[in-house]
């Protein structure tokens, strides 16, 4: 039997940060449609307005459904059916939204895959979730040759990214690709975008699908590392949108949100992709990010609303190529999906203000599990440091891991989340599923996220880093981001990570890889900054080794790789 049908008594959560919300805003009714039919109300009352911008072509609501419907059509002229799953492995191009609501409007499941993803991790993905359909990216035909005839997929859907450029951007990308890739052979099993969408011309009939059809599959670490499929009903996307608008007031029809995260990332598909369409906003699709040119970015696109990892912040005030940036369209710069160092935090605000930038970077927390949004901070709804409070209608609670007890304000321990967007499980992994959602005492059903923090009396969170990177060293409690913290606020530091590495008697010691600053050298100044440390840490959290790189490992969607660093045992570079 599922836990969400076990029937508890269940007492009121306290929610401190309830005093920023109105009443009824903190009562959300969640409607009884589909991601599509949210995306469809919008293009009824807004039919002339944007929905996505790809290479200054401007696809509008109208558009955007027909080409929907022509999808859903050709889905169900393949023999596509409620509850089978379809995997999308592609970059930010319009075809990856095109797809995933014409699924979603026949009921079936659009599982999203990472397009840079090995060919074992794409052929792991194809038979866990036992797709049927893959709509895949061309260039990347290579990660698909060996290993496709040996899953169940049917039919594979080749996407160009060159596909909704505008002429003479289309064959000046085609040009420029000759001979770059090996593309993928001209048959039956392999069809293309444009001969997919010819499929449906016949319009088919379809019933309507409510809140709790399953609609989205998004890969995850979970909450002990190991890769799972997380499957989110349609309720969690229509929420989150709700949840957004109400938190930021100042986003209206018509404004737009750079979609730089990727859609196989709950952060990209749910607050960059779904909930702009959901609010009649538009989104701007980047398949391919360059930190080193996000300023003029920036000011060839001049987005609303920008949301990305602190790397991609980083870049923004590190890479300076446009003078007289003017950032006074910018509404709303969120950070999220790491760690944000307050030292960053305080460069990049400094940055927003010098280009007339009226609004502030805050931070987002969330995951897969929750539809990547949580909580966030906004407008002067804000502390510094903290990830925000939760969307209305969210809960969330720091407790003692190995008690399950709630801890008092300021003390840290695991942060657990309620909420009607929760997933409904890991596909095909109930004993996972029974880990990561637990009903507690109170009758709720608690997501246990494995990530640290503590929360102060008036309900901010303030996020310290994954359970798993707790070092405990002679049985002392060590976070990493706040040595971090401390080595990043020295002046000749632009970058630190912290891991612990295993050590013969005091169990674990903390290691430091430190980047620095243009103009600073390793000779002459790492006898200071282990002498900062000294004066500024306690002593079992002072660095056991301290290594200077270049730069630091990153995952693929920009965080830094703490695994890499974990395993590294290598000098300065």
């Amino acid at each position: 039997m599922s836990i969400f049908n076990i029937f508890r008594r269940k007492k009121p959560i306290p929610a401190p940060w309830s005093k920023y919300y109105k009443e009824e805003e903190l009562d959300i009714k969640i409607p009884n449609i589909s991601m599509y039919e949210q995306v469809k109300r919008s293009s009824i009352k807004y039919p002339k307005y944007k929905a996505i911008e790809y290479f200054n072509n401007n696809i509008t609501y109208t558009k955007l459904i027909k080409l929907i419907d022509k999808a859903a059509n050709s889905f169900k002229k393949l023999g596509v059916k409620k509850g089978d799953i379809v995997s999308i492995c592609l970059p930010n191009v319009p075809e990856a939204l095109i797809a995933l609501y014409g699924l979603n409007k026949i009921g079936a499941i659009a599982s999203m895959i990472h397009p840079l993803s090995s060919e074992n991790e794409i052929k792991e993905s194809l038979i866990s979730t036992k797709s049927k359909y893959l709509v895949f990216i061309d260039m990347y035909y290579k990660n698909i040759e060996d290993i496709i005839f040996s899953t169940k997929i049917k039919k594979v859907i080749i996407v160009s990214a060159s596909n909704y450029m505008k002429f003479p951007l289309n064959i000046g990308y085609l040009l420029t690709q000759i001979g770059k890739y090996k593309r993928p052979p001209r048959n039956k099993f392999y069809i293309r975008w444009k001969k997919f969408l010819s499929l449906g011309k016949n319009n088919y009939s379809f019933k309507s699908y409510g809140k709790n059809t399953p609609a989205v599959i998004l890969n995850s670490g979970g909450t002990s590392g190991k890769p799972k499929n997380v499957v989110l009903q349609n309720r969690s996307f229509i929420l989150a949108a709700k949840q957004e608008q109400i938190s930021l007031k100042n986003l209206n029809a018509g404004d737009c949100c750079l979609a730089i995260m990727p859609n196989f990332h709950g952060f990209g598909l749910s607050v960059c992709m779904h909930t702009p369409l959901a609010l009649g906003c538009y989104t701007i699709m980047i398949p391919k990010f360059n930190g080193k040119k996000f300023d003029t970015l920036f000011k060839k696109t001049r987005p609303t609303c920008v949301l990305g990892v602190p790397t991609l912040w980083e870049a923004l005030i590190t890479y300076k190529n446009e003078e007289n940036l003017d950032l006074s369209f910018l509404k709303y710069a969120v950070s999220g999906g790491d760690v944000l160092t307050k030292k960053l935090e305080d460069e990049v605000n400094e940055f927003l203000e010098e280009h007339n930038c009226t609004t502030k970077l805050t931070q987002g927390y969330g995951l897969s599990e929750a539809c990547a949004a949580v909580c966030l901070g906004r407008d002067s709804v804000n502390k510094s440091g903290s990830v925000g409070i939760p969307f209305p209608g969210n809960h969330i609670k720091i407790i003692d891991p190995a008690t399950r007890k709630t801890v008092p304000y300021n003390e840290v321990g695991e942060i657990v989340i309620n909420s009607k967007a929760l997933m409904m499980g890991y596909l095909n992994d109930e004993a996972e599923t029974n880990t990561a959602l637990q009903v507690h005492k109170d009758g709720h059903i608690w997501l246990h996220t494995g990530d640290l923090g503590y929360m102060d009396s008036d309900g901010f969170v303030y996020y310290k880093g994954r359970q798993k990177r707790m070092i405990i060293t002679s049985g002392y409690n060590v976070y990493p981001s706040h040595i971090e913290e401390v080595i990043e606020s020295h002046p000749a530091v632009l970058q630190c990570t912290v891991v612990g590495i295993k050590h013969p008697y005091k169990q674990e010691v903390p290691k430091a890889f430190i980047v620095l600053n243009e103009g600073y050298f390793k000779l002459a100044v790492k006898s200071d900054i282990k002498k900062y440390c000294e004066k500024n840490l306690a002593k079992y959290m002072v660095p056991y080794e301290f290594v200077y790189r270049k730069k630091l490992p990153k995952t693929k969607i920009g965080k830094i790789d703490f695994k890499t660093l974990q395993a590294d045992t290598n000098g300065d570079d």
